[in-house]
């Protein structure tokens, strides 16, 4: 039976397409970063002319999501790699119980509504990084 034309499994590209899907894999991670601090920025100063509280939760929140995504995409790399899912499972409720205490203590120092812009911040880069990879599939 003959190989799929166009199929990679196997042959002498097989490693170069897999070299040039992790180069794209690491640079959506990079653009996720960078895209995440240019929309955080200028959304918090916005924010901070009614209040420095709810500004200061958007922005640690974008910094917990930039964090909580890369550490999510790290522990699916080491979950491939090693096939742990007790360590996945771990990692993953440790970061919910962490990320989820902070924007408590914003609510309690400034306006309730400061829980609203620390989840715009954190759940922001996940949404780019969707986007991205939405991206990536349709032009594949």
């Amino acid at each position: 039976m003959e190989p799929e034309q166009g199929s990679t499994a196997g042959g002498p590209n097989s490693e170069a397409a897999a070299a040039a899907d992790l180069r794209a894999y690491y640079e959506r991670k990079r653009s996720m970063v960078v895209w995440s601090v240019v929309v955080a920025v200028p959304a918090s100063l916005v924010v901070a002319t009614r209040s420095p509280v709810a500004a200061a939760a958007l922005g640690f929140g974008a910094i917990c999501g930039i964090a909580n995504a890369l550490l999510s995409m790290r522990s699916g790399e080491r979950l491939v790699d090693h096939r742990s899912v007790g360590f996945f499972v771990f990692s993953s409720v440790l970061r919910i119980f962490v990320f989820a205490i902070v924007p408590v203590g914003f609510a309690r120092a400034g306006p309730w509504w400061s829980l609203v812009t620390y989840f715009f911040g954190f759940f922001m880069p996940l949404a780019i990084n969707a986007v991205s990879v939405g991206r990536a599939v349709r032009t594949s």
